[in-house]
């Protein structure tokens, strides 16, 4: 149904839809007719490359923008016709760190709390509830300007949950974060998941949405290029195993030569290293034989091993390798950073 509101069993499963959305930017397409939904308590990941159509899709959900052409849904309700009653239902954690650093952490919520207008009796509940749950509460009186880097993002995580939204927007969550932070931030989101809230992320690490993610969007050039959880979205590179052998970069054209006239498989170089895709019924078989080939024809690997695809082979499959940036995202980009410092 286009053109009118999604059916009732529709709603009860799904939190957002978009239906047939394009977002353009005078001659320029940021987003070409997509339409996907996203199902309430899921952890969702959108991916592309910079200026693939992404931070616009955000946008309008968020109410940013509004589409060209095309409808989405929030709970039922079009977003552009319902504006604040939609935005009450909306957190957004912006990829950029936004806490007052002059100010407390309890002072950042408290004031967080207010532009909400959650009744003062309310306040002190709700902002101990996310100290707590940020680990924060023996910093709730330190100025968020002396707090490390992770401190900072779990400060911004519970800030952009202080109204109880029932879906919030991750923008790039862990960006700068160190393993340790990262992984602590990995835990806070499952726990989020947990409540029921649903979430809608996006992510420069491709392992964060292959450990997070219930379902993945890929989009590039404003198109959905791919939907579905981690393990469907890797069918889509082989149902095989992945070859990867690493040698001096002079050797590597000469090894690839090898897989290709020796065992008809279709090599790939990449510097130093050779990758082909080998049939998962004969994986280690042939590894064994391709290591002797290789020890034969005196070609000196520093490794050899097979993998199974990855998000990464996914996304450079279905998108290139190359960063891009558009007049359209860029524009949007701006619009995010405006509504994080409302």
């Amino acid at each position: 149904m286009p053109d009118s509101m999604p059916d009732t069993k529709q709603l009860i499963e799904n939190v957002v839809e978009i239906v047939n959305v394009t977002k353009r930017f005078g001659d320029f397409t940021a987003v070409n007719n997509i339409s996907l939904n996203i199902k309430r308590g899921e952890i969702f990941g959108l991916l592309g490359p910079n200026g693939a159509g992404k931070t616009t899709t955000i946008n309008m959900i968020l109410t940013l923008l509004v589409p060209t052409s095309g409808k989405i849904f929030i709970e039922g309700l079009e977003n552009t016709k319902n504006h604040e009653k939609v935005k009450g239902m909306l957190g957004l954690m912006t990829q950029e760190t936004v806490v007052e650093p002059e100010l407390t952490a309890r002072e950042n919520l408290e004031l967080f709390a207010k532009l909400y207008h959650i009744p003062t009796g309310k306040i002190d509940d709700k902002v101990n509830g996310a100290l707590d749950e940020a680990e924060l509460m023996e910093f709730a009186d330190k100025k968020a300007g002396t707090f490390s880097g992770g401190m900072q993002r779990r400060l911004e995580l519970v800030k952009s949950m202080i109204q109880d939204p029932k879906i919030i927007v991750l923008d790039e969550p862990t960006t700068g974060l160190d393993i340790q932070n990262r992984t602590k931030m990995w835990a806070n989101i499952k726990r989020l998941s947990k409540t029921g809230i649903t979430i809608i992320m996006t992510t420069q690490y491709l392992e964060e949405a292959d450990v997070l993610c219930d379902r993945i969007a890929i989009i590039d050039h404003g198109k959905i290029r791919a939907l579905g959880t981690a393990s469907e979205l890797k069918r889509l590179v082989s149902e095989g195993r992945i070859l990867e052998i690493i040698v001096e970069p002079r050797y590597a054209d000469q090894a690839a030569h090898i897989l290709k006239a020796e065992f008809k498989l279709d090599a790939k170089v990449n510097s130093d290293k050779v990758t082909a895709i080998v049939k998962e019924a004969t994986a280690m078989k042939d590894l064994s034989k391709i290591a002797d080939e290789m020890h034969e024809r005196r070609i000196p690997m520093l490794s050899i091993g097979m993998h199974l695809p990855t998000l990464d082979d996914v996304f450079i499959k279905l998108t290139g390798a190359g960063m891009r940036d558009t007049p359209g995202e860029q524009k949007g980009r701006m619009d995010r950073m405006r509504f994080g410092r409302r």
